[in-house]
């Protein structure tokens, strides 16, 4: 027993060293792909509100794409046909090697996608939340269009949606498993090695979950204490 908990150490043999920077990707990648995320859906979520039909309906299709699509099908779509786009790009630049497109890249642009298609959702429910009132003040006192959304809109927008956007914080978090099909070495992919070489599964699987667990409830401390904040702040308004 003694010996099968030395495996999850430090020290030689360990494999300590392999979990914890896979515990550093899995965590580096969900921040990264996070304001990416949300950058896009808060623009796909304008999008949705547009007068202009076009880009309503072009809005609308990439949420109903992305949101239909299986995350792990997204992901092989943007590592493999990304890496073929590249390569035809590259070709007709006149270069004929080989290219290939990091997986942390490739994953960072995958879940993104995903996870703006929900948070557009998200942000145009807050959007409908907010009286047109709100709109009319802003311009009544002889703000642009911009200085109302910064001003006024913004603050309030991000008070209806945190809620939303922390739940899907979690599984932004969770989702980044899937990457370990690309070769990138994040938790799951760690530990799914190191239960192969070793043939303890049940103890480096059972370690994989108590990680997630762990960073999902440190996630979920952070999120209330956000919200919290975010309260006193309306109220001091």
């Amino acid at each position: 027993m003694e010996g099968s908990i030395a495996l999850l150490g430090f020290g030689e043999g360990g494999w300590g060293p392999s979990i914890a920077s896979g515990i550093l990707v899995t965590v580096t990648l969900a921040l990264a792909t996070l304001p990416l995320g949300l950058a896009i859906g808060f623009f796909v979520a304008l999008g949705k509100q547009s007068e202009e039909p076009s880009v309503k309906l072009a809005a609308n299709m990439y949420t109903t794409i992305f949101r239909g699509l299986p995350e792990l099908l997204t992901l092989f779509l943007v590592y493999y046909g990304g890496q073929i786009g590249v390569q035809k790009l590259g070709q007709l630049l006149g270069y004929t090697g080989a290219i290939e497109i990091n997986s942390f890249i490739a994953g960072m642009f995958a879940l993104g996608t995903v996870f703006s298609s929900y948070a557009s959702e998200v942000f145009l429910s807050a959007f409908r939340v907010i009286p047109k009132g709100q709109y009319e003040g802003g311009y009544a006192i002889g703000l642009s269009y911009g200085q109302t959304m910064r001003k006024i809109i913004l603050p309030q927008l991000i008070r209806i949606a945190l809620p939303g956007l922390g739940n899907l914080w979690l599984i932004l978090l969770k989702d980044t498993a899937l990457v370990s099909a690309i070769g990138l070495a994040d938790i799951l992919r760690q530990t799914s090695v190191a239960a192969r070489v070793t043939k303890h599964a049940f103890m480096f699987y059972g370690t994989a979950c108590l990680i997630f667990l762990i960073l999902g409830i440190l996630s979920s401390f952070a999120i209330n204490g956000i919200d919290r904040w975010a309260a006193k702040s309306g109220a001091k308004r």
